[in-house]
């Protein structure tokens, strides 16, 4: 006689988890358009502080350096008040961070957009280590390969978006070949598009925060109960994930992703901009939905702000990629496609250094669509596989994301010395370890069949 009422409880679940789902997907797509406006930003600081290249990639440092510093204490304020309230913390940190970017731009001090990117990334690093968790567990642990690499195909739009409007705010009119500096009018012209970049950033955020809070019931139906037991240290979060040998590999493996990915995304419109590549040529104004949305200005060659624009088809290539994904990883191992498509981004890299020329400029803009599933697969294959419990792992691998942080100020110096194509060799090398990894993980079982993944 209860099994009507079992069936309507059981179908209610399954909406409170959609609806779950699609509120953090929001989240997602958010922190992916903020993020990928750093890519503008650096070829628009390079030109209005007139820095070099390794100066110039610190808006990277700053801001992927909030992950190394901050996932940890993330994780142990996520164990103790759960999700929902981190995630509303971590919304208000980021106003914090948006204010302090309008208040560098008003002053015009490099400074203070280091430190505004630092607090936006803070808040930020405390929706990655509890939205990526969430994503995989809030449904069937068969499909968490899907819903996670789903969630990062929007994530991925908003990392699309980032670049094109950024270039359009930031980047009109700026040079920066040959060291030159700009005029006061093209460098308040910038600043101007910081600001205003970041004032509306602050909008859209205060209005996440809203939308969550209204959510907020609907979420907390649907995530599973926490273990009961006595809450948990971050000493203790660390040690355990350390204890891990496969946490420890996969955070290898996410800072060499997240490394490589962020190096090529913020040389990109330099990278592009450069005679060497796209800067005499035309070509790319030939291909009709590059160039329609790059806008010749009509100069011969590509222009700083057509390079910027066209650095969104690097991250729409991940967003077609993640989609893709999205139906691959139900039909095929997880491990064996992370290993073809590592292998092909580190000869596409490999490309770039050794061949060069107009050519080289399409390749680089294509290895997005093969670095689309490399973070949620990573992530959730050492998910299965660590010995330590999902938020101490979730930590570790959240704080190994400073390799974005690292590996582009490298790559920075790299480019100084050699050219920007020469400095892609780091981010191949970068890929062959990755290649590495995907096969050690496919001959690796998976500890639990609970852990909210699929075992392939």
């Amino acid at each position: 006689m209860n099994l009507p009422s079992q069936a309507t409880a059981s179908t209610g679940g399954r909406s409170n988890a959609m609806a779950a789902f699609a509120a953090v997907t929001v989240l997602f797509f958010a922190w992916g358009f903020i993020t990928s406006l750093i890519d503008p930003l650096v070829a628009a600081v390079k030109g209005i502080f007139t820095l070099s290249d390794t100066m110039a990639q610190l808006p990277a440092f700053a801001f992927f350096a909030a992950y190394g510093l901050m996932s940890f204490p993330a994780a142990k304020f996520i164990a103790r008040f759960n999700s929902v309230p981190s995630i509303l913390g971590a919304l208000a940190t980021m106003v914090g961070g948006c204010l302090v970017m309008l208040l560098a731009a008003n002053l015009a001090v490099y400074i203070l957009v280091l430190v505004g990117l630092f607090i936006l990334a803070s808040g930020i690093t405390v929706l990655q280590v509890a939205a990526n968790p969430l994503a995989a567990a809030l449904g069937n642990p068969k499909w968490s390969h899907f819903r996670l690499t789903l969630s990062q195909t929007f994530n991925s739009f908003g990392t699309f978006l980032g670049p094109l409007i950024g270039a359009h705010l930031f980047l009109e009119g700026v040079e920066v070949k040959d060291g030159g500096a700009l005029t006061d009018a093209v460098r308040a012209q910038a600043l101007a598009g910081i600001d205003s970049a970041y004032f509306w950033l602050c909008g859209l955020i205060a209005a996440l925060f809203l939308f969550f809070w209204i959510s907020r019931r609907i979420v907390d139906a649907a995530v599973p109960p926490a273990p009961l037991g006595a809450p948990v240290g971050m000493g203790e979060l660390i040690r355990e994930a350390l204890a891990s040998r496969w946490a420890r590999i996969g955070a290898i493996a996410i800072f060499l992703y997240v490394g490589a990915e962020v190096a090529i995304g913020t040389q990109m419109a330099l990278f592009l901009n450069s005679d060497a590549i796209w800067g005499q040529s035309d070509a790319a104004f030939g291909v009709p939905l590059l160039g329609f949305t790059m806008g010749s200005d009509g100069v011969a060659g590509v222009s700083l702000q057509e390079a910027g624009k066209a650095v969104a088809f690097y991250w729409g290539g991940a967003m077609v990629g993640r989609a893709i994904g999205s139906v691959l990883l139900a039909l095929a191992p997880a491990a064996r496609l992370l290993a073809i498509f590592t292998a092909i981004a580190c000869l596409m890299c490999l490309y770039v250094v050794f061949v060069g020329g107009v050519n080289a400029g399409f390749v680089a803009l294509a290895i997005g669509l093969f670095n689309s599933i490399m973070f949620p697969v990573i992530f959730t294959l050492t998910l299965e596989r660590s010995e330590a419990r999902a938020e101490a792992t979730s930590g570790l691998l959240c704080t190994a994301i400073i390799g974005g942080a690292i590996v582009p100020v490298i790559v920075g110096a790299l480019s100084g010395a050699m050219g920007y194509a020469a400095a892609l060799i780091l981010p191949a090398a970068c890929y062959a370890v990755l290649c590495l990894f995907a096969m050690a993980a496919a001959r690796a079982p998976a500890r639990r069949a609970g852990a909210g993944v699929t075992v392939h």
